[in-house]
């Protein structure tokens, strides 16, 4: 989970005072982004206009990609802090190795949870035996300021719940859906689930009015309170629903993701959140100085340097430009 952007650009994002209050339909377009050596993305969060979506803070989309005869993801160890990266895939596998000594294959459908808290490290990349086709996303999630510096700490949870209706099966990934609850670890109110749509299907879904919600579209011809959305497109929702009309004009998969607006202003540059300039400064120094963020054992190939920071300081200002 990673962003190898070389000119990173600074994202300053939280708090509520932009936050849509009401139910909106604003629909984001990604912009490509190279990711490791032959993986291409589609990245939706941050977006120009739009930067958080509770604590959901960047959302990258890539695939479906037939890689039967390529290397597929191939992201080198890089650092993370004051974060959790969600692994989510619909197709191939991804191997994650960390400082903490984790080793463990993902699967489609299955959770790779990853909280860097204070510091971490990490490597991911498509095992040598593979799949056709790899296709996901990859998220993080921002840590609040009580919680920025726990102990880092991997997860991995093959088995996930499920809510269901008729032509819905609802994988609940972090957080809590019609009764339905992740085993994922969480630090704000969130949600997170991996919605399965069948051809023709109709329903409207209980939705939280406290959480701003959007849903990535993953595959197939759905439409999200009467808004087609193709997939790698992101719809942004706002606040202030209580349920969430979908309707499916073929077998199509959407992600829902929402939560409390977040409250704090962050700081986001390269592969970290923090709260201030020097926040920042000092996590890029330690990174490149090989203290702090720890070693990741196995991968075969070097970490990546860190970008130069910018002229100017880093300050948050707020959610959107």
């Amino acid at each position: 989970m990673s962003n190898l952007d070389r000119q990173p650009a600074l994202t300053v994002c939280g708090g509520r005072g932009f936050v849509v209050a009401e139910p909106v339909r604003e629909l984001l377009s990604p912009r490509t982004v190279k990711l490791g050596e032959s993986t291409e993305v589609r990245r939706l969060l941050p977006n120009l206009g739009r930067r958080m979506v509770g604590a959901w803070a960047f959302v990258d989309h890539y695939g479906p990609d037939d890689i039967a005869d390529e290397p597929g993801m191939q992201v080198p160890p890089h650092p993370h802090m004051g974060l959790q990266t969600v692994s989510w895939l619909h197709q191939g596998e991804v191997l994650h190795r960390d400082s903490l000594g984790s080793l463990q294959t993902v699967r489609p459908r299955e959770l790779g949870l990853m909280t860097s808290g204070r510091a971490i490290s990490h490597s991911e990349e498509t095992p040598t035996s593979h799949s056709r086709f790899l296709h996901g996303a990859q998220l993080w999630v921002a840590l609040p300021d009580a919680h920025r510096h726990v102990e880092p700490h991997f997860q991995h949870h093959a088995e996930l719940p499920h809510a269901t209706a008729p032509g819905v099966d609802a994988t609940v990934i972090l957080g809590e859906l019609d009764g339905a609850t992740s085993p994922g670890s969480t630090y704000t109110p969130i949600v997170g689930a991996d919605l399965a749509l069948a051809a023709g299907a109709e329903a409207r879904l209980p939705v939280n009015p406290d959480f701003e919600y959007a849903v990535l579209a993953m595959s197939g011809e759905a439409h999200v309170d009467d808004v087609p959305v193709l997939p790698g497109s992101m719809l942004y929702l706002g606040c202030g629903r209580t349920e969430l009309p979908l309707r499916a004009a073929s077998d199509a998969t959407v992600m829902l993701l929402g939560g409390e607006p977040f409250e704090e202003e962050i700081v986001m540059w390269w592969n970290f959140i923090g709260r201030s300039h020097e926040d920042i400064a000092q996590a890029r120094d330690e990174w490149m100085s090989g203290s702090r963020f720890g070693e990741v054992k196995g991968y075969d190939g070097a970490p990546i340097p860190a970008p130069e920071l910018p002229p100017v300081a880093l300050k948050p200002r707020g959610r959107v430009r």
